[in-house]
């Protein structure tokens, strides 16, 4: 230890690189030695796990002393590994392409994926659910093309070798190191005491760094691999090092706990092998019996010493089932022999943390680790199925085991590798079974006393937790390889297993009928249950029938059915089944019969086998019948509402049977079972046990009335229907007796689509694909794609009217209605009843729409594909007594009518008739002989044949009935008793015929037949009673009716009846035999129940003369058929109900074409946009009579009037803060979202950010007073008004909040800040604007010329501007007008409206109203599309509340007046002398004019004005404004000349100075402007340089004039819309060239008339009031003062352009895979971190954290803190994970929608599919506009609050 000591005090490096070179010499054994010791102290177990001594003293060592940085580096040099191999845990994002795939299991990493190259293949990305690893390189799971760049090249061919010294330290401490990590494990656990999962994980913890450095040596590349392999499955050095250390106290006591920890490792433990029976079930034939006694075989004998081998067979006990595995030591206690099997081993015991298991997944690239791996892991497989089911962890532990398994069950070489080395299938199938065991019950189906029949608790954790589930994914996973399931299929013994496994599940969760009263508790077990019997029967079954296809493994499937006959039959005995299902019970699951089935399908349809030489004798087929039947009858009496008492939960059963995952491996098989019985069981036995079964059998009787024991009289016409659908459905189907598989997909896919139009991925859904995901048949193949555009059209996703967004939907082309709608699939295939009745509806809309008929039509009758040559027995089913008995009689009490009959069970009636007629048997002879009278003696009929019975006439019939029946005459009842239900014909003996008695002669035949006693026994006596209903009231007695009817004659009655007139029916063909030929299939093929009629009529015509002479007798005979006679009030009832029913329906028309008219009424008024002059009350512009005040209504209230000063009227308003027009820039193009770290998005050119720098610059110059209303504020956080249009008192509207504020009702919106909707036309608003008391709005003709000039009108402006604001004392309306403005303050943040220098000052305010105003006329402008070209009033118009805005904000404005030696007007208008200069220079001085915004003025003019302003004092203010604005432009203009064409300007203009018009001249203008400017020395230099730059261009007198107008015309538009919302005047459309003009002459600046064909000058609009060249030398003498001291800032201020482009949102690549592969691993900006929940501001591009606590900031998550910043409190946030936009509205958020969609217009809401998404342009336009029109609140329903969260 001398040495070891000497070396630990050395430094690490040094002592490193001193024992490499000891180690490298030739004897190296002193090296060894000092390592050795080293060694011993530095890995000492006794040191606490979280010391990381002993881990940096590795990393050296390992480095040799080298920095271990480097070392890594160099070792990845060698790295020669083909394969990626790349682990990924949970949540990762990953590829999967299933045309590279050969396994199902595939998968790529991202990177991989985007280098290699998919395009056009069909691919997915998806979320790992529990982790996975990347194949790319592996060749047996991929196919190379599909190998990325990096993995193409086989890369370990050019890597040099390994120097033997790199790794050589490596291979000296790694197995210390493994070992100090092992006797870390082994010392943290302790067996005895159940540890708690906390102990655990505090290992864990302390070992995290020491797990790590091992994952991160396997990412270091093949060579290390290669090392690590050799380590951890090198037996000997495992030896050394674990056994050899007794004299070590520490690792003896570890090396105990081990030992008692593996004790516990075997499936039986130690002390329970001894014990002879451990859990003893009643003796008999349980699943042992079969294990045992499996026919003899050889190798269930043979098991060696194995000390429970003399147990008898007929003991069960609960491990007794290892007794017939062949190998015993699946059971035993582990052993191990190397670390990497000890390493596996504590894996599971600390159930397989993820760094463990990152770790063993890295090293898999090492093909020999692979395969030693593999062994291991299947030898620890019990192990691991044991620990899973004790663990409270299962879900996430069943994740990892996945994780593990699949990357190495997937590869076909490997699995066939351990299937045949180490047991693999059977340890699967034993370790299933003895999971199963642990939760088996006593089966309480059919026998409960005696029945021997253990079945699966549902209720057990194991099956609600589905904590089977990793277990049999793996069983599923080895399955889908051939070499494995044919092994499987190949092995007798484990088949028996298998077979005694599925039966656990054969009638489990049983469900009993409540009679009586409710259930207390609905047991949800059901899911349990379907889950199983899915995944852990049929997706195996399906696995295997995969491999069973082709005439070569005919073997099998006979081993298959052989064994599921046996168990069936043990199963049978088991529950002590013999002819008679125990009654109101019901099992969903019967696994045995649906394997039988399958194989059966299977064998005929693929192999070619003879299917009786695989059927049983008839007895037993008749035990197989029974239980399917009864599903179906009980899905029956589920529907009819029979089960109600149950609850919900049974509903729930009937719908999961059918429902589209489960229907192939359950209703399916379970109908084509059925379908077989039918075709080989005696069909009268068969039709008989069909109706008994639904318990209809009292009802098929001729009496009028009847008594049913068994049904209560409202089921009993449900129950017909079903049992007849059921028939018809047995007799239709063609699923598995012969349909191609393209045409099975076709009929599934019409089906899905008559019933609704469907998305494509609901389609695929819908659609029953094999349930085995492994089975490699992948739904979304090409036939699947090829099959829809054959049967569907595409509907493009649009958009509603109400903004509700629509999918990409698939459509029926017309000609599947009208030659594929099969409406008995439909009814197969439906959920939810209701489905059936849409599909209905549909149909009768097409047929309407292409004029096929217009009524209301029937299901139409569809021609079936011939059957399979093996099951043409089933068309029997038609051609029996039985069943025309049945027709017979059900016709007759239709025509009768009688109770309980509906159109349903006719139209059923009719379609088994035409069902018939369609499949006629054979051996028939064409001709029938004439009917003679002994063939009469026993039945109604001479023959079975349909074609001759339809014309047989039955003349009387013997009934039973109730003494009270209508039928019984008043004589001595006759003395012959019969059965209950019963049907006679009155020949010489009065012989009876009766269901249930026939069933049981026929059964008994069978019996007989097949226990082959010759002598016919007569039917046992006792079984007719059964169906005598006991002690019933009235006596039953029996009576004679006469019929004298036939089938045919029955029919024509019928269609009598249908059609409501006499002699109804007269085909062509009963005069004209030759019209049989020209038959028009399609007339009869599409129409309601007489079409069927003569449809089947017309058939059985051509079929034989015989019923044609018979249909032509009958028609013959002119005289009417008397209606039957009406012989009871129920009768007479049914025809008054039809009446009543058509009266109903014509009040009910009438009703609702009354209410259309009134809703469409109220529409108009409420909602009108299209129609201006729709309503007074809404049209607040409207053309009153000047004198005569508005009235407006109150939607409250109801009443009309006028608007006053103490009840003063409101308008609904929503007040919004908005940045949208702050977001506006210059360019026409929208900035684009950058996708990579070189783009980016600079917020400087946008509007709020010019107008933001532009008032700063102001207020650091001048007077801040005069600053603050030179410019607009709410660019940003501006205040928008929007209102609905109605009106109501405020008094009313404080109840109306009251009464909401007290109803607790779940709003969408919050009452206390003040949010309500509209009352009348809900929608969303927020406050009550005022409406000021008054005339309205002043209309005055546009051209009225004023008598007085311009300075006349200045002086009088002048003088309205000095009155002071005169206030009425506190009224009402002031008061409300107070409230709103404050309302509307609160609506946006105090930053957006403090820009004075001086907090709290009035100017502020000031500011702050007149932009709400121009906030206001800027928005409409924008929503009119940037101009006023298209003129009247728009949309937008007739919903203003612009006047009304303008009255709150001018009484408010009035409170500040302008002080009179500031006020603009008078420098506008006035020459003033130079102010004295020796002013303090403190002072600053006022803003230039010609720096100030001119609508800003504008604004400020008209509010601070007394109320109402007089037309022609506005048009004064606007003349007057343009000046400036004109002269402002020719500045601007100027400043953009070259230096010599300033000068050429300055004198050409000089000339005309003194010409007449020379104030309406621009050119004179321009040149006076530009000597005037020019004064300032600076002012132009700098403006040379800086436009120099920019413009290059000739500037030409045409080019000038469109510049001015351009310039000015924002102005003119801000004036024009202000004037149409004062006045009212409409504003002219026009083109967009002569916008100018028009507005122009609109605003009265224009003095001649405009004639559009002469070009107009913009001067010749200019009017002054002074002298025009001297006002120009004012206003430019403030600029050249101030261009004197800071010329570049005065010159930007000149120079601003007031045009700006509409606002847009970012510009989106078309790809969404673009934007997801860029952001979804990108860190955010404020914390570091890569979010949980990545999300993209849509209108500046900002990268933000939804729901992120780290971002987190007073409270507010980033999402909203960053709406607040960027759209003041409205937000557009695309979620990077889910593809969808969020909205952020305030305190409110919804999810908006998509705008990415895949190539079938669908939405993928949170990447569930994975499918390429491509932007759809239409829906982001919506988006947009919503947006810019702020509608969001309006249109978007779902709100919810998201309390600061997102």
């Amino acid at each position: 230890m001398m040495a070891a000591s000497l070396l630990l005090r050395r430094d690490k490096k040094s002592t490193a690189a001193h024992l490499k070179a000891e180690l490298n010499r030739t004897d190296n054994s002193s090296g060894v030695h000092q390592l050795q010791e080293l060694l011993d102290s530095v890995f000492n177990p006794e040191r606490p796990a979280g010391d990381t001594g002993a881990l940096e003293w590795c990393k050296c060592l390992l480095a040799g002393g080298e920095v271990f940085e480097e070392f890594c580096k160099t070792v990845r040099s060698y790295d020669n590994a083909t394969l990626c191999g790349l682990v990924w845990t949970a949540n990762f994002v990953a590829y999967r392409c299933r045309t590279c795939g050969i396994s199902p299991c595939m998968s790529l990493c991202a990177e991989c994926f985007n280098n290699g190259d998919h395009t056009g293949h069909d691919f997915n990305m998806f979320r790992s659910q529990a982790g996975g690893a990347c194949d790319c390189g592996d060749s047996n799971v991929m196919r190379e093309s599909g190998f990325c760049r990096r993995h193409r090249s086989k890369t370990g061919t050019n890597v040099p070798s390994v120097p033997r010294d790199l790794l050589l330290m490596s291979e000296m401490v790694l197995p210390r190191f493994i070992i100090y990590i092992i006797q870390y494990l082994r010392d943290g656990y302790s067996e005895p005491d159940p540890v708690s999962d906390r102990d655990l994980q505090k290992v864990l913890q302390k070992l995290e760094p020491q797990i790590s450095f091992l994952e991160e040596l396997t990412k270091m590349g093949g060579a290390m691999r290669t090392v690590l392999t050799k380590i951890l499955t090198n037996q000997q050095s495992y030896k050394d090092l674990t056994m050899g250390q007794e004299e070590n106290v520490h690792a003896k006591k570890n090396y105990d706990k081990y030992l008692s920890a593996l004790k516990s490792s075997g499936l039986v433990s130690s002390d329970e092998k001894n014990v002879s029976g451990v859990i003893e079930l009643a003796a008999g034939a349980g699943a042992l019996s079969i294990l045992g006694a499996a026919a003899g075989d050889p190798v269930e004998s043979s098991v060696e010493d194995d000390q429970d081998g003399s147990q008898g067979v007929g003991q069960r006990k609960r491990v007794k089932l290892s007794s017939s595995t062949k190998d015993p030591s699946i059971m035993d206690v582990l052993k191990h022999k190397c670390f990497l099997e000890e390493l596996l081993f504590w894996t599971i015991k600390y159930e397989f943390p993820q760094k463990m298991v990152t770790f063993l997944l890295n090293m898999l690239p090492d093909q020999d680790y692979k395969i030693s791996f593999t062994r291991t892991f299947v030898q620890h497989y019990a192990f691991i199925m044991k620990t899973l089911m004790k663990s409270h962890e299962s879900d996430t532990m069943s994740n990892r085991i996945v994780h593990i398994s699949v990357q190495l069950f997937s590869n076909e070489e490997l699995a066939r590798h351990v299937t045949e080395e180490c047991q693999l299938l059977d340890i699967m199938v034993t370790v299933l079974l003895y999971m199963m065991e642990s939760c088996l019950v006593k089966s309480e189906l059919q026998d409960e006393e005696n029945n021997r029949h253990v079945v699966v608790n549902c209720g057990e954790a194991l099956l609600k937790n589905n904590t089977y589930w990793p277990l049999v994914s793996d069983f599923i996973n080895i399955l889908s390889h051939q070499s494995v399931a044919k092994k499987f299929l190949e092995d007798q013994s484990l088949l028996m297993l298998w077979m005694s496994f599925v039966s656990f599940f054969q009638g489990m969760n049983l469900n009993k009928r409540e009679v009586n009263e409710h259930v207390e508790f609905e047991s949800q077990t059901y899911y349990a249950a379907f889950a199983a019997e899915l995944e852990a029967c049929a997706q195996p079954m399906w696995g295997l029938l995969t491999h069973c296809k082709v005439k070569e493994t005919q073997e099998y499937t006979k081993t298959v059915v052989r064994y599921c006959l046996e168990t069936l039959q043990i199963w049978f005995d088991s529950v002590n089944f013999v002819d008679e299902p125990a009654p109101h019970q019901v099992s969903f699951h019967l696994p045995l019969h649906r394997y039988y089935a399958m194989f059966l399908s299977k064998a005929v349809k693929c192999q070619g086998l003879d299917l009786d030489s695989l059927l049983p004798d008839q007895e037993m087929l008749m035990k197989i019948m029974i239980h399917p039947l009864q599903i179906q009858a009980s899905l029956s009496e589920i529907h009819s509402n029979m089960w109600v008492r149950n609850g919900l939960q049974i509903k729930g059963q009937a719908m999961t049977y059918v429902q589209s995952h489960f229907c192939n491996s359950m209703i399916d098989p379970d109908i084509y079972l059925l379908q077989i019985c039918a075709s080989r069981l005696d069909p009268d036995y068969f039709i008989s046990s069909v109706f008994e079964r639904f318990k209809v059998v009292d009802l098929l009787t001729m009496a009028s009335q009847h008594q049913n024991a068994v049904l209560d009289p409202e089921h009993e016409r449900p129950m017909l229907e079903g049992a007849l659908t059921f028939l018809v459905l047995l007799l239709s189907l063609r699923i598995h007796l012969g349909m191609a598989d393209d045409d099975i997909l076709r009929a599934e896919m019409v089906s899905q689509l008559c019933m609704n139009d469907r998305t494509h991925s609901a389609l695929l859904d819908l659609i029953p694909e094999n349930p085995n995901p492994k089975s490699g048949i992948v739904p979304g193949s090409s036939s699947f794609e090829a099959m829809l555009s054959a049967v569907a059209d595409f509907k493009a996703p649009v958009f509603e009217p109400g903004g509700a967004m629509q999918q990409g939907m698939y459509t029926p082309k017309a000609e599947v209605w009208e030659k594929e709608f099969d409406p008995i699939m439909v009814i197969l295939r439906t959920v939810y009843r209701r489905d059936v009745q849409t599909a209905m509806d549909r149909y009768a809309a097409f047929l309407k729409e292409s004029g096929f008929f217009s009524g209301n039509p029937w299901p139409p009758y569809k021609e079936r594909t011939p059957l399979h040559p093996c099951y043409k027995g089933l068309a029997r089913l038609l051609h029996c007594k039985t069943l025309h008995i049945v027709l017979f009689t059900l016709l007759y009490k239709i025509s009768m009518d009688h109770q309980n009959m509906s159109e349903h069970v006719l139209c059923m009636v009719l379609y088994l008739i035409e069902l018939g007629l369609d499949n006629v048997l054979q051996e028939e002879p064409e001709e029938e002989e004439p009917c003679i009278e002994e063939h009469c003696h026993d039945s109604w009929f001479p023959g079975t044949n349909l074609l001759s019975n339809l014309h047989h006439v039955i003349n009387f019939v013997r009934v039973r009935v109730p003494e009270t029946a209508p039928e019984v005459k008043r004589e001595p009842p006759a003395s012959t008793s019969t059965d209950s239900s019963s049907f006679a014909q009155n020949s010489g003996t009065a012989q009876v015929f009766s269901l249930v008695a026939e069933r049981r002669r026929k059964f008994q035949e069978i019996i007989n037949r097949s226990s082959g006693e010759a002598s016919q026994t007569v039917r046992p006596k006792s079984s007719a009673t059964k169906w005598i209903p006991h002690g019933s009231t009235p006596q039953l007695t029996t009576a004679i009716l006469e019929i004298q009817e036939s089938m045919i004659s029955l029919l024509i009655k019928l269609h009598h009846k249908l059609s409501a007139k006499q002699n109804s029916f007269c085909p062509p063909w009963i005069e004209d035999p030759e019209a049989f030929v020209r038959l028009d299939s399609v007339k009869y093929s599409h129409g309601d129940g007489i079409s069927a009629i003569e449809r089947i009529l017309t058939k059985a015509a051509l079929r034989t003369r015989q019923n044609k002479r018979c249909i032509q007798e009958i028609c013959m005979k002119i005289s009417p058929p008397v209606p039957p006679k009406r012989n009871g009030p129920a009768d007479k009832k049914t025809m008054d109900k039809e009446e009543r029913r058509q009266k109903a329906r014509e009040r009910q028309q009438k009703l609702l074409a009354e209410f259309a008219s009134r809703q469409k009424s109220f529409m108009e008024t409420a909602m009108d946009v299209e129609s201006p002059d729709a309503d007074v009350a809404m049209d607040l512009g409207s053309s009153e009579q000047q004198d005569s005040e508005i009235l407006y209504d109150c939607v409250i209230c109801g009443q009309s009037g006028p608007s006053t000063e103490d009840r003063p009227t409101g308008l609904v308003v929503l007040l919004q803060a908005s940045s949208v027009l702050g977001h506006r820039c210059k360019s026409t193009e929208p900035k684009k979202l950058p996708t990579s770290d070189e783009e980016h998005i600079y917020p400087v050119d946008t509007c709020a950010a010019t107008h933001d720098v532009r008032l700063t610059t102001l207020q650091r110059f001048f007077n801040d007073s005069s600053c603050l209303q030179s410019v607009s504020i709410g660019w940003e956080g501006g205040v928008y008004v929007q209102t609905c249009g109605h009106t109501l008192h405020i008094d009313c509207h404080k109840s109306y909040m009251e009464s909401l504020r007290n109803d607790q009702v779940l709003q969408g919106f919050s009452v206390d800040k003040g949010e309500f909707t509209c009352p009348l036309c809900r929608q969303f608003a927020n406050s009550v604007l005022p409406c000021y008391p008054g005339r309205g709005v002043e209309k005055a003709p546009c051209q009225t010329p004023s008598n007085k000039n311009l300075p006349v009108l200045v002086k009088e402006v002048e003088d309205l501007q000095e009155q002071l604001g005169t206030f009425s004392s506190e009224t009402n309306l002031s008061r409300e007008m107070e409230s709103v403005i404050k309302d509307i303050k609160n609506t946006t943040q105090k930053k957006y409206m403090d820009y004075s220098k001086n907090p709290g000052s009035p100017d502020n305010d000031f500011l702050f109203m007149y932009s709400v105003a121009r906030t206001n006329l800027e928005l409409e402008l924008v929503h009119r599309g940037g101009d006023l070209c298209c003129g009247g009033a728009s949309a937008a118009a007739k919903r203003s509340c612009l006047n009304q805005l303008f009255h709150v904000l001018a009484m408010h404005m009035r409170l500040y007046s302008i002080d009179s030696a500031y006020n603009p007007w008078t420098r506008l208008t006035q020459l003033t002398q130079k102010r004295d200069s020796h002013v303090c220079n403190d002072e600053r001085p006022e803003v230039p004019l010609l720096f100030r915004d001119v609508p800003s003025l504008l604004i400020i003019f008209v509010l601070t004005m007394p109320q109402p302003l007089h037309k022609e004092h506005f048009t004064c203010i606007v003349k007057v404004l343009y000046t400036l604005q004109y002269i402002h432009a020719i500045a601007a203009l100027s400043v953009k000349f070259s230096a010599e064409e300033r000068l050429a300007w300055k004198n050409s203009g000089a000339l005309k100075k003194h010409t007449s018009d020379a104030e309406k001249s621009w050119e004179v203008l321009l040149s006076h402007g530009i000597s005037e400017l020019s004064k300032g020395n600076r002012f132009y230099e700098v403006a040379t340089e800086e436009i120099s730059m920019i413009s290059s261009s000739i500037w030409s007198p045409q080019s000038i004039e469109y510049a001015l107008q351009q310039f000015c015309l924002p102005f003119l538009r801000i004036s024009s819309l202000l004037q149409h919302h004062l006045f009212g005047d409409d504003l002219p459309s026009c083109l967009s060239e002569e916008e100018f003009p028009v507005l122009a002459n609109c605003l009265g600046i224009l003095t001649s008339a405009f004639q559009p064909s002469n070009q107009l000058h913009s001067a010749s609009c200019l009017d002054w009031s002074v002298s025009a060249f001297e006002i120009i030398s004012q206003w430019c003498s403030e600029v050249t003062e101030f261009a004197d001291i800071n010329a570049e800032h005065a010159v930007t201020l000149v120079v601003q352009d007031p045009h700006w482009t509409a606002p847009h949102l970012l510009h989106l690549p078309e790809n969404y895979n673009t934007i997801f592969q860029y952001y979804h691993r990108k860190a955010c900006t404020f914390c570091n971190k890569v979010p949980k929940d990545p999300a993209l501001c849509l209108v500046c591009g900002t990268f933000v954290c939804l729901k992120g606590l780290c971002c987190k900031q007073q409270n507010c998550c980033e999402c909203v803190l960053h709406s607040q910043h960027c759209g003041a409190a409205t937000g557009i946030f695309l979620l990077i994970n889910a593809s969808v936009i969020i909205i952020i509205r305030g305190h409110r958020f919804c999810l908006w929608g998509a705008v990415y969609l895949d190539a079938h217009g669908e939405e993928d809401r949170d990447l569930r599919r994975g499918k390429p998404l491509y932007l759809c342009e239409e829906r982001y336009k919506v988006l947009e506009q919503q947006w810019v029109s702020h509608t969001f609140d309006h249109i978007n329903k779902r709100w919810g609050p998201h309390y600061n969260g997102l």
